[in-house]
């Protein structure tokens, strides 16, 4: 739940970066709540309290995609390609500072060259 009240904080930040457990909890939150407030809403008769917690939310949720899309060293624009923004949204972030801040989970960075070829493999170069 602490994720969900990070992503209200920042209520619309659209920089910098955010998890991967800043992204879904806050979606997983989001849903849960607004799944229960149409509940409330319908034996309440008032069937537009979710569309009113929706709209009220709709800013951070866009805050933290685009953040999301950062922490994977895309384009906040990312967001509007359905699919390869679902990839991106699974894909650990990249590791170190990028040019849209510093790693949120404090790794160093690393490039290319770190990566190690494995020793087992034969090359036929």
């Amino acid at each position: 739940m602490k994720y969900y009240f990070m992503v209200l904080q920042k209520y619309a930040q659209f920089s910098g970066r955010a998890r991967r457990s800043e992204y879904w909890y806050f979606a997983l939150f989001s849903t849960i709540i607004s799944l229960a407030l149409k509940y409330v809403g319908i034996a309440a008769g008032s069937p537009f309290l979710d569309s009113i917690y929706s709209l009220g939310v709709i800013i951070p949720s866009i805050a933290v995609g685009v953040r999301r899309m950062h922490d994977v060293g895309k384009s906040g624009w990312f967001i509007l390609i359905p699919l390869y923004n679902l990839i991106l949204a699974c894909t650990d972030g990249t590791p170190g500072d990028n040019e849209y801040g510093p790693d949120p989970k404090g790794r160093e960075g690393f490039g290319e060259w770190d990566y190690q070829k494995p020793t087992d493999v034969e090359t036929n170069a």
